[in-house]
């Protein structure tokens, strides 16, 4: 099969492309695979260091630009189409997917036009303004959540959860019993997290039960924060820009801080690791708000609102919780009940459908 996977911007729409990519390579090593992004997104830094090939667009969003920078999109947006219709012609792909993020509207709209079948992947339970779009064309919508059929055709629509990187689902549900306190805030950071913990680091250092940190904070702010553990007396080894192998993250975690996006609610689900969820409150439709609920709901999450996020509400919460193993065992094990394994290879099963193909290396 040659699949091209178009979209990103940020981890929580490029990981669970990756995902996909890797299995269908490891499943058909004869089949190609293509992405197409942006020379700005995280894919322009990670896909290189995956060997995984990237083709980009000149393309940007207009969520929050007003109406004169819409007007000035269109002609970019013209050009993009240009860039991807070149793309489309010289892959030739049997499928295209769009994974999210604003890269992707150029290329699914293109292949419209070239009669090339699409499939989207909504990752959130609130999907966004292109995807409600696109979705009309799209010949099948995988879904991360059930409520999110309601906003496209149920015809099209297939509840698969999110693809997940290999390693995740391996991950042991019983937590380690000196395990280590997770902090982050999505792939590229959270400056509103990392200013928080920084103001809680005197706490944590008086607490006398305080677990091992493991905190990325984001390129951005990384040497700022590092800083800040050091000159409060903890380990600045505990501060990381990035983690590369977030399933060993999680495994080693008791308690894990982080933003709640989809691509993050899938990793905890089904590693079946307890959060404190602090969702983005400026994503599209406050749609990270409507993840965490889902989880908070069910018992496998805490939800802290950014706008009551404060160094001493944080350090309770945090103290408060790793005092009760139990709690926390029991909040990790109601959040495997919502986790969605196998996510890759239910998506992988339906585009060989749609397309017709099934290689002997396909399982």
């Amino acid at each position: 099969m040659r699949l091209l996977l178009a979209g990103g911007g940020t981890g929580g729409h490029l990981f669970p492309a990756v995902a996909l990519a890797q299995l269908l390579m490891q499943q058909e090593p004869q089949a190609a695979v293509q992405f197409v992004g942006t020379d700005k997104g995280m894919e322009a830094r990670m896909l290189p260091k995956l060997g995984l090939p990237l083709e980009t667009v000149d393309m940007a969003g207009v969520v929050g630009t007003g109406w004169r920078g819409k007007l000035e999109m269109i002609p970019r947006l013209l050009k993009s189409m240009k860039q991807a219709h070149a793309i489309l012609r010289k892959f030739s792909p049997d499928l295209v997917i769009g994974v999210g993020g604003y890269s992707s509207v150029p290329v699914l709209l293109v292949a419209k036009l070239l009669g090339i079948s699409y499939a989207i992947h909504e990752q959130n339970a609130t999907p966004g303004l292109s995807n409600k779009l696109l979705g009309r064309w799209a010949t099948r919508i995988f879904l991360s959540f059930a409520v999110t059929g309601s906003s496209f055709d149920a015809r099209k629509t297939m509840l698969t959860g999110n693809p997940l990187r290999q390693g995740f689902e391996s991950v042991p549900a019983k937590l380690p019993a000196k395990g280590k306190l997770l902090i982050f805030g999505g792939s590229l950071g959270s400056q509103a997290i990392n200013r928080t913990v920084v103001g809680m680091l005197p706490r944590l250092k008086e607490w006398p039960d305080c677990p091992e940190i493991l905190h990325q904070t984001g390129e951005a702010e990384y040497e700022k924060v590092q800083s800040a553990y050091a000159a409060a007396g903890l380990d600045p080894k505990s501060v990381v820009p990035f983690i590369d192998d977030m399933a060993t993250a999680y495994a080693e975690a008791k308690l894990v801080i982080c933003r709640a996006g989809a691509t993050t609610l899938a990793e905890l689900t089904v590693c079946g690791r307890p959060a404190l969820l602090i969702p983005f409150p400026f994503a599209a439709g406050d749609h990270q708000t409507t993840n965490a609920r889902t989880l908070e709901m069910a018992g496998a999450a805490k939800l802290l609102p950014q706008a009551d996020l404060t160094a001493e509400q944080l350090i309770e919460q945090v103290m408060r919780l790793f005092a009760d193993t139990e709690q926390l065992q029991r909040m990790g094990e109601k959040g495997r009940t919502l986790g969605q394994p196998g996510a890759a290879e239910k998506i992988l099963h339906e585009c060989r459908q749609l397309v017709g193909t099934y290689s002997q290396g396909a399982i």
